[in-house]
């Protein structure tokens, strides 16, 4: 259904911070500043002059992107975001403790009500402060709610995939409070990294289970005019159910109290419902519309979503219903948007076939205003229309590296990120699940630069598609435009002064030394 529719050396960031103020009305112009700027990050890439070969420097990358403004990141989950640590400090926040042996969540008053009347030596269920103070069980823990040391120990320990999305069983139960603290922890966090715009992930909308419908959709899911009929009945039913509707309404308040606070002049924050692709048919329907529901009823939620491992066997099996789905519903509710997972698989996740057809039904049959990984692109079989299809049609990809290489083994020269720029497809970069992987926005800005070696017109405009692609009403993105250019004129500015002092760069080295 085609539519018209980004560990730095101490004395550098001193030399940094102190040439902020001196590019003034007397400096150099904008325009200059701008030139100054990409021959620096130039330099950067390939240790032109620096004696350094041809390696890009790293660490400098690193303080150079994260003082730069990046306008957004558009794939973030909320609850991947937050960092095991902070889940822990949650735990006395529920009332809840971690059980030392299964490192998971006891959420059972009875049973922490008798573990505390133990004596502390004799408790295997522990609280926030006695985690940190058992350092065996502490860093057991960081290992099992996220992805702490994976690369850099030789433990046995589960395959990637399975060590990704088993960290949301351990830290889930805790991650379902408390979530205008967790907003406020990832406002802070992106604001101190330059970050101004985020769209997450927040909550899986509400659903009801219907057995009938599940096995009329797997009979008819083969016959579009009957399934489409299966549809329109069953959102028929769904409207007029005063239940399913107080469970949309209460999703979109509980969303609302979460933001309370969140936005400001310099930051500003919005939500996707999403839906479970690994339930039942019904489930997964209902999710959606009590999803595009809410999305019609608060200007908070601007975009539905579909999560879960893509290449679990439900996944697989109901894909093209839940496509078929999306673009039933999309002509139901026209205005609002739509951001897919899709094609987050490589090659090997599932049998070749698999790999075949994901992005482009998300495209062409869901109506996806955005998609989300889209890392099986080389194996679909429609790659060259489809890319044409997204060029044409502004549809972007959410680009995750992090990600991508941990979760899938897909990094460097076998990105696909290489064919979408070649092939002229918009894209930007995102986080995904930046607690769980322990990384941010700015890292992605680093590993999209030192691997592909684009010029600073590239990545300048990548922060700018933060803005350009999100889910916002125009007058917003014009704000936030208008705020990008002022943060870029300013960083342009400091590193222009930076770039042509290199005699307080040495002497503030030599300082530090």
């Amino acid at each position: 259904m085609h539519k018209t529719r980004y560990s730095v050396t101490v004395s550098l960031a001193l030399a940094l911070a102190s040439l902020a103020g001196t590019a003034d009305a007397k400096g150099p112009a904008p325009k200059g500043n701008e030139a100054a700027t990409a021959r620096y990050f130039a330099a950067l890439l390939g240790g032109h002059g620096r004696g350094q070969g041809d390696e890009p420097q790293l660490a400098e990358l690193t303080m150079f992107f994260s003082q730069m403004p990046k306008g957004a990141d558009l794939h973030h989950h909320y609850s991947g975001s937050l960092y095991a640590e902070q889940y822990v400090e949650f735990l006395d926040k529920q009332g809840y403790c971690v059980n030392k042996l299964s490192y998971r969540v006891v959420t059972d008053k009875a049973v922490i009500d008798a573990e505390r009347a133990l004596a502390p030596a004799a408790r295997t269920c522990l609280s926030s402060s006695e985690l940190v103070a058992d350092d065996f069980t502490y860093r057991e823990l960081l290992q099992r709610w996220s992805s702490k040391d994976f690369d850099n120990h030789g433990a046995i320990q589960p395959p990637p995939d399975r060590q990704f999305f088993q960290t949301f069983g351990f830290f889930g139960p805790v991650s379902n409070a408390n979530f205008n603290d967790g907003l406020q922890t990832l406002k802070a966090r992106a604001i101190a990294e330059n970050v101004s715009y985020i769209e997450t992930m927040f909550k899986l909308a509400p659903f009801v289970a219907d057995a009938g419908f599940d096995a009329k959709a797997w009979q008819q899911g083969q016959d579009d005019a009957g399934f489409t009929a299966l549809m329109r009945s069953q959102l028929a039913q769904l409207e007029g159910d005063a239940g399913f509707n107080r469970g949309v309404t209460d999703y979109v308040a509980k969303i609302a109290a979460a933001a309370a606070g969140i936005d400001d002049a310099d930051f500003t924050m919005r939500y996707h419902a999403y839906v479970l692709r690994l339930l039942a048919p019904s489930q997964v329907f209902s999710s959606m519309v009590a999803g595009f529901k809410a999305a019609g009823q608060s200007e908070l939620i601007v975009g539905v979503n579909i999560v879960g491992q893509e290449s679990q066997a439900v996944s697989m099996r109901d894909y093209t219903l839940h496509m078929k789905m999306f673009g039933f519903l999309k002509s139901r509710y026209p205005t609002v948007k739509v951001a897919l997972h899709a094609g987050e698989l490589a090659l090997g996740d599932v049998p070749p076939e698999g790999l075949k057809f994901h992005i482009d039904q998300a495209v062409n049959l869901a109506g996806a205003d955005r998609i989300g990984h889209g890392l099986d692109l080389a194996h679909e079989s429609n790659a060259l229309g489809l890319m044409k299809t997204m060029r044409e049609f502004g549809i972007p990809v959410e680009v995750n590296l992090t990600s991508n290489g941990f979760i899938n083994g897909v990094r460097g020269a076998n990105h696909p990120v290489t064919l979408y720029r070649k092939h002229g497809v918009p894209f930007v970069l995102s986080t995904d699940d930046a607690g769980v992987t322990r990384h941010d926005l700015s890292n992605e800005y680093v590993l999209f630069a030192s691997r592909y070696r684009p010029d600073y017109a590239e990545v300048k405009k990548l922060s700018y598609n933060g803005v350009r692609y999100a889910f916002l009403p125009n007058a917003q993105k014009q704000r936030l435009t208008k705020q990008l250019d002022g943060r870029f004129s300013r960083f342009e500015a400091q590193i222009a002064a930076l770039a042509a002092a290199p005699a307080a760069r040495k002497a503030a080295v030599h300082a530090a030394h």
